[in-house]
């Protein structure tokens, strides 16, 4: 509601009219604010999570029965410290191992999946496979973030093994200092 206020102090001045100060009552304008915030708080939803699925290898399974990967179209990453990983492509024993951080595994999966597209682009089997491997002194945040960069780089066959750490994957990063 709208008032009219007139001022009782104060003479008048010669030529000049007492004009009404118009004061305006918020409180309904408050209400219905708080209302309106009140409603849309108690009926919006709060997002949801996202999960990210990840199956693990059955464990009591037979081990002469697994397909192994293949060498020609598998990456391996290794999970370091200090936000270090080693990555190679084929076998530990037969490639050169790299050194890279974070922000560097991305190209390097990049370069490597264009690569095995065009040289198995006849065969309906050209995607990378990517086995990650968390080693002790890795922290778990890497691990998240090479998972991310897999559901970013569209790759859809990868591994987790936590496991089996070859020699000369150890050896390698005991050498780097990783």
């Amino acid at each position: 509601m709208a008032t009219l206020n007139v001022p009782q102090n104060g003479k008048a001045v010669k030529g000049s009219t007492r004009k009404p100060v118009m004061g305006v009552d918020l409180t309904a304008m408050v209400d219905l604010a708080f209302l309106l915030i009140t409603f849309f708080m108690l009926t919006t939803s709060l997002g949801k999570m996202n999960a990210m699925d990840i199956a693990k290898p059955d464990t009591t399974a037979d081990t002469a029965v697994r397909t192994p990967y293949p060498a020609s179209k598998t990456m391996t990453i290794l999970l370091g410290k200090d936000n270090q990983l080693v990555f190679y492509m084929g076998e530990a024993s037969n490639s050169l191992m790299k050194v890279a951080n974070l922000s560097q595994i991305r190209k390097a999966i990049l370069q490597q999946s264009a690569l095995i597209a065009k040289d198995h682009q006849n065969s309906k089997f050209k995607d990378l496979y990517v086995i990650i491997k968390p080693t002790n002194s890795s922290v778990y945040s890497n691990f998240v973030d090479i998972l991310d960069e897999m559901h970013i780089n569209k790759i859809k066959s990868y591994a987790i093994d936590d496991k089996y750490i070859l020699d000369e994957e150890k050896s390698f990063m005991k050498a780097k200092g990783i």
